[in-house]
């Protein structure tokens, strides 16, 4: 029980099954709470909400599984606000990258993936060597990364159902952010070296 009321991120996919739940009785809710582009501009509030929404079982469960894997792992190393923090930044900013792209289209746009492609992001820069399998093949993280940001830059070129400019605006905060805590972990170990040498 303390593992999972201590987890945000048990806690953020609980809630997304919930309002998954909720969207198989209530169909209506993705028209009110998902990403349209043409309407998202004058109703901000859904780039926020449709981080939640998911289209069918499928895609829940595969953003729930990446979620469970890698968001674990990564809030078991960083603070809980750095988590939160990256976790909707990263989600708000693939939305808005997505509008960007698509400023009057009238499709649904939902589901966590610019959120959890953030968290991969972010582990690409602090733990680059830790091994993640892309399909069947074992290789580093950051080579992972690099792979998914080339597929999603290419794929905002080629029509599909699947919302790459949202993969890649989670994937370039998750890089950054991870870029800022790496530099913020170095400056704190140098302080305490400091400290050690003074007390010695």
């Amino acid at each position: 029980m303390k593992f999972w009321e201590e987890s945000i991120t048990n806690k953020l996919l609980i809630l997304m099954i919930i309002v998954f739940t909720l969207e198989l009785i209530f169909p209506n809710i993705e028209d009110n709470f998902s990403l349209i582009p043409a309407l998202s501009i004058f109703e901000p509030w859904r780039f926020i909400t449709s981080i939640f929404l998911h289209a069918d079982f499928f895609h829940i469960f595969w953003n729930g599984f990446a979620l469970l894997m890698f968001g674990n792992f990564l809030e078991a190393r960083i603070s809980k606000k750095d988590y939160i923090l990256l976790f909707f930044v990263s989600g708000i900013f693939g939305n808005i990258l997505f509008y960007l792209f698509n400023p009057n289209s009238s499709v649904h746009a939902l589901g966590a993936s610019g959120a959890i492609f953030g968290i991969l992001g972010c582990l690409g820069i602090l733990y680059p060597n830790l091994t993640v399998y892309f399909g069947l093949a074992p290789m580093p993280m950051i080579f992972a990364v690099i792979i998914w940001g080339v597929i999603s830059f290419f794929g905002i070129f080629i029509p599909s159902y699947i919302a790459h400019e949202a993969h890649l605006g989670g994937l370039i905060i998750g890089i950054i952010y991870g870029i800022y805590l790496r530099k913020k972990f170095e400056s704190q170990r140098i302080k305490r070296r400091k400290i050690i040498y003074y007390f010695a």
